[in-house]
């Protein structure tokens, strides 16, 4: 399995006279925005490919009965690593992902990062190339490793590791073994590091598996009242519009401005950045905010990032900053709901969606308005 890295850039619009540099590293494995959305879904996962996910959950205790706690947001930690969810292929109704995903020739040039020697083992049927072995699919199957653990998931007599729903079933079986419970965390890391033996590996798709599991559950508002519960469905009310650079105010969505600093526009997008989508849901509680993240920091009892993310309650801002401690490199903003999540606009080509308080970079702190 082979493990892409790279970065993702992440802020809210300001005025187009200022300066833009809130660039931001994330060690994300994948060269895309990250990110996830509410309710079960997510919002960097194509949906073939989440039900694929989803699917195999349900198949994999036909083939190991023993295996305990397989979860979607296991199988998503592990295609977010390995393929970014084969985000830019096209995925057929039947699963089968066009063009092929195949990882670097393994002849030990290192390229790519290989140093090892795996000499061809399926005469090319898999990996296109019968000189040496390539990982393949969106799972990024060894050709060897795939004849060991392949299953038709798709029940059309084939099992095929560029077709999403066998490659998904495939990996929960690799990873259910002969017969882990993936409800402790042990046997979790023990799986992750048996796809990939790697420490710095296995703490990157755990850290996905976190912050989809934490997505897929919804805020607990039972004991949230007034204004604070107001402001938290009005942000919650706009779960799934699309991200946009500069868009919505105090009245609801809207098309933005050009350009963010990864040069996305928002002109041709209704929908929210982080900072509209704040503005809005507080103005339905009647309070009135400045319109970048920035400013929105100077509202309201500052909490301070030396008290933690326990310090926080639901309905306050959570901010964060190039420079934890200089307020003016704030970048981004959500709204905090309880339990580790708020409600965000992340990104350019994401959408509204909950998200771990731990998934932005350079925490810095929250604002009690309410």
């Amino acid at each position: 399995m082979v493990v892409l890295l790279g970065f993702a850039a992440v802020c809210c619009a300001v005025p187009v006279g200022n300066a833009i540099s809130a660039y931001v590293a994330l060690k994300t494995g994948a060269q895309d925005d990250g990110g996830i959305a509410e309710g079960g879904s997510a919002a960097d996962i194509p949906a073939r490919m989440l039900s694929a996910y989803k699917k195999a959950v349900q198949q994999v205790g036909k083939h190991v009965p023993e295996c305990r706690g397989m979860r979607w947001p296991i199988l998503a930690g592990i295609a977010k690593a390995e393929s970014n969810h084969a985000v830019g292929r096209s995925i057929a109704a039947g699963g089968d992902i066009r063009p092929k995903i195949y990882g670097v020739l393994l002849n030990g040039s290192g390229a790519g990062g290989n140093t090892s020697v795996f000499e061809d083992t399926d005469g090319g049927k898999w990996d296109g190339n019968s000189q040496g072995e390539r990982a393949v699919g969106p799972f990024q199957f060894l050709p060897s490793t795939w004849e060991g653990v392949w299953k038709d998931a798709g029940g059309d007599k084939t099992a095929d590791p560029h077709n999403a729903d066998d490659a998904a079933l495939g990996a929960a079986i690799y990873l259910c073994g002969n017969g882990r419970d993936l409800t402790k965390r042990a046997q979790l890391k023990a799986a992750i590091w048996q796809y990939n033996h790697s420490g710095e590996y296995v703490a990157n798709v755990l850290g996905w598996i976190d912050q989809y599991t934490a997505a897929a559950k919804g805020p607990d508002l039972k004991n949230v009242s007034g204004k604070v519960r107001t402001v938290i469905e009005a942000a919650l009310s706009q779960r799934g519009v699309p991200y946009s650079w500069g868009g919505g105010n105090a009245k609801g969505k809207s098309t933005g401005i050009c350009c963010s600093p990864s040069g996305k526009s928002g002109t041709n997008i209704k929908g929210f950045d982080c900072s509209g989508l704040t503005t809005y849901a507080y103005a339905k509680a009647g309070v009135s905010l400045p319109r970048v993240a920035a400013a929105q920091a100077g509202v309201g009892r500052r909490i301070p990032a030396s008290l933690g993310t326990l310090a926080l309650k639901p309905g306050d801002l959570v901010f964060y900053a190039t420079a934890p401690g200089r307020d003016q490199t704030i970048y981004h903003v959500g709204i905090y709901v309880g339990s580790g999540q708020m409600i965000n606009a992340a990104r350019p080509g994401t959408v509204v969606r909950l998200d771990a308080v731990s998934a932005m970079s350079g925490y810095a702190g929250g604002a009690r308005l309410l």
